[in-house]
């Protein structure tokens, strides 16, 4: 081919228009408040956005419930979203709600029997598993209208939920049993239990080929390893160089934990010590092989869905490569904001986009 016809074919390419690839164009951090206990302190009342890639920059805050004349605020107690539904799901101690995340209008509002605690929402939307606060149930609920469709009851004192990110499977935590059920997303009831863990469980989170659990439980300045396969407790895992001492809410040395999305490293709340600590999950057990110091007690840590950042409950922003703080959010009023009940919500030219998850899960599927 001569200089003169490629130079024509390249010129020519040039002015193709190609189909446009979707893409984030604009990545969100939604954080609901009160998102510590109800400490309006830390936030204020509603779901409070920030711009990730423009330093996490306030955007604009959703509200949710009004405070009644003298009552106080109702804890938020979790946090869910669907990107295909572009629905966003907030509960409290005693409510669940459901916002558009377009109009940002409520769809609907709801008091499930027994409270709230924290929820997860199924893969493709269209179910939500509600733990009752504190109590023996959890209800299943239609995420498109707020009906109940089941109850599973363990009598375990409902707390934590993690639906699987294959829809198969549902994990039940209460904070009364060292006894991690595990639900049949198919027929919604239990049919295995993993463990017994050597106190009752609290956060715990799962890789994404959900073959492990990592668990934090009573007592215990670490976590310890389970096998979803075998239902069996594999490893005890204690933080060293640190000891143990009084912390200012959760009553557990260690209440947080989070998986990397690509599964290499592990971080861990230690509410004593205002740090948290960073192990190397590529062996097993995890080797503990760094310690950042927050400032304030960390009670939840979660990622973005690139894996860049880490969310620990005190409102900082980690850089994971360098363990660097990158930011710290503040509201409009210059407040500064904490909360255990965050995510990620990505939007393109046509709504949300993807949404992440208020537990730090591993994202591999092998």
């Amino acid at each position: 081919m001569d200089l003169d016809r490629r130079s024509f074919l390249s010129v020519a390419a040039s002015l193709l228009v190609l189909p446009r690839v979707p893409v984030a164009d604009r990545r969100l951090l939604y954080v609901t408040t009160p998102g510590i206990r109800n400490y309006l302190n830390f936030g204020g009342i509603g779901v409070v956005v920030y711009d990730i890639d423009d330093g996490y920059k306030f955007v604009k805050r959703i509200p949710t419930w009004p405070i009644p004349a003298g009552q106080e605020a109702d804890n938020v107690k979790g946090v869910a979203a669907s990107a295909a539904k572009k629905k966003l799901y907030v509960s409290t101690i005693k409510r669940l709600l459901c916002l558009d995340l377009v109009t940002e209008k409520v769809v609907w509002d709801r008091a499930p029997e027994g409270g709230c605690d924290r929820l997860a929402i199924s893969p493709d939307g269209a179910t939500l598993y509600v733990p009752s606060f504190e109590g023996p149930h959890w209800n299943v609920v239609n995420a498109a209208t707020g009906d109940n469709i089941a109850k599973i009851v363990p009598n375990s004192g409902a707390h934590n939920t993690i639906y699987g990110p294959d829809g198969r499977w549902v994990y039940l935590a209460g904070l009364h049993s060292p006894l991690l059920s595990v639900a049949d997303t198919r027929t919604h009831t239990v049919t295995r239990t993993i463990g017994p863990f050597t106190k009752e469980i609290r956060p715990f989170t799962i890789n994404g080929a959900q073959s492990l659990v990592f668990v934090n439980v009573n007592e215990l300045l670490g976590f310890e390893v389970g096998d979803l396969k075998t239902g069996k407790k594999l490893h005890t895992v204690t933080v060293q160089g640190f000891e143990k001492g009084p912390v200012d809410r959760h009553g557990c040395p260690s209440h947080g934990i989070g998986l990397t999305p690509d599964e290499r490293e592990l971080w861990l709340a230690d509410g004593h010590n205002k740090k948290v600590h960073v192990f190397d999950n590529t062996v097993m057990p995890p080797k503990q092989v760094h310690t950042i110091a927050v400032r304030d007690q960390p009670g939840w840590i979660s990622f973005s869905l690139d894996g860049r950042h880490a969310y620990p409950s005190t409102g900082e922003v980690f850089d994971v490569q360098t363990k660097q703080r990158i930011a710290a959010l503040d509201d409009e009023t210059g407040r500064q904001v904490g909360s255990e009940k965050l995510l990620e919500i990505d939007f393109n030219g046509t709504g949300p986009s993807r949404a992440g998850d208020q537990f730090g899960i591993g994202r591999k599927r092998q």
